[in-house]
């Protein structure tokens, strides 16, 4: 968001509450879907035909739009165009699928329907149907470093450790204080990805949650055999879903066992449990990989509205604000998308379809 505002020839000034990329920024899936992570059928029912058709096209026009940024920007991420698979691998499961390809086909949505053969060919896996769709993956950690960069080089003013303490605004302006000094500006954006503690009255408008996240250890190449083919990115229909992907060091990084935020004083005991169960459940999808132990284990929380799309723009208790909060998705191409949304509110040239992100909906 930082970027494209400086881009458009916006004075920027970025507070940062902590260090650049390590927040949710930077612990995040690295996966950049061509799809808003909340089934088509449910948008539907939520946002109507034509709203939802016009969602799953604005997030797939932001995955392409995103990666070529990141590539005419040349930053360093290592981004990968990936196939990917949603796999049914129950009963129930394919159930839902069937469902949701019912609903895309007929909505005019690309959904190639793959069969057992295709998806055991592919990605090892006994399922039996799954829908195609693309994407790219990145390190999070280091796109965020380098749009910042970008940012900075077009004149954005980066402030690291400065959290805001408080907000105050006019008829005209807002002023944002930090424990340093102040900021007066015609405008303030929120791009924290949840309600901070400065907007407890917007809290209502969301559910707090936590994913989890597993690195395995490098994979033995025998086992490496077994598991399908490494450049496509696997997610399943499991409620809630895992997402599962290669890393370049022979890695497995699995995503899932979403739940209610835990209290700060459980979080490293729910870290530790969630690892394990994570571990476990990619076993029973392939097992072969049983006895493999994991490396690493964290989460990430976000928020989530009542339809799971989020919620971008401003809301009538804040004026001269714009916020971006609640993208419940495990993929970052929300964030791109949530960048273009804002620019378009700030410079008042509102898309129409922009409406179904709003805090109004």
């Amino acid at each position: 968001t930082g970027y494209a505002f400086a881009a458009a020839g916006v004075k920027v000034v970025l507070l940062e509450a902590e260090q650049l990329g390590r927040g949710n920024s930077g612990s995040a899936s690295g996966w950049m879907a061509d799809d808003p992570g909340v089934a088509f059928v449910d948008l539907e029912k939520t946002i109507g035909l034509g709203g939802a058709r016009g969602v799953w096209r604005a997030f797939r026009r932001a995955a392409l739009d995103f990666a070529a940024l990141l590539r005419r920007l040349d930053v360093k991420c290592h981004l990968e165009a990936r196939p990917a698979m949603d796999v049914a691998v129950t009963r129930e499961q394919a159930m839902r699928l069937e469902r949701e390809h019912k609903a895309r086909r007929a909505s005019g949505v690309d959904a190639p329907l793959l069969n057992a053969r295709a998806i055991r060919g592919e990605v090892a896996l006994d399922g039996s149907a799954a829908l195609r769709g693309n994407g790219s993956t990145i390190d999070p950690y280091r796109a965020c470093l380098g749009l910042a960069a970008a940012a900075a080089a077009r004149g954005a003013v980066l402030f690291e450790r400065s959290p805001a303490r408080k907000i105050t605004f006019t008829r005209k302006a807002v002023q944002v204080f930090t424990a340093g000094g102040s900021i007066r500006a015609d405008r303030v954006v929120i791009a924290t990805g949840m309600p901070t503690p400065l907007f407890k009255s917007l809290v209502r408008h969301f559910w707090f949650r936590s994913t989890y996240l597993t690195l395995t250890e490098p994979v033995p190449a025998k086992i490496r055999q077994c598991l399908g083919r490494r450049a496509t990115v696997v997610r399943d229909y499991a409620e809630p879903r895992h997402l599962a992907r290669w890393l370049g060091d022979d890695r497995l990084l699995v995503s899932g066992a979403d739940r209610e935020a835990p209290q700060p004083r459980l979080r490293d005991k729910v870290i530790v449990q969630r690892t394990g169960q994570l571990m476990y459940e990619l076993s029973t999808l392939y097992p072969d990989i049983s006895g493999l132990q994991p490396a690493y284990g964290w989460s990430a929380d976000y928020v989530r509205s009542a339809n799971g799309l989020p919620c971008i723009g401003p809301h009538r208790n804040y004026p001269h604000h714009l916020f971006v909060f609640g993208d419940c998705s495990p993929s970052v191409t929300g964030a791109y998308l949530a960048s273009r949304v804002l620019l378009r509110q700030h410079f008042e040239e509102m898309d129409p379809g922009d409406a179904v992100f709003g805090f109004h909906r």
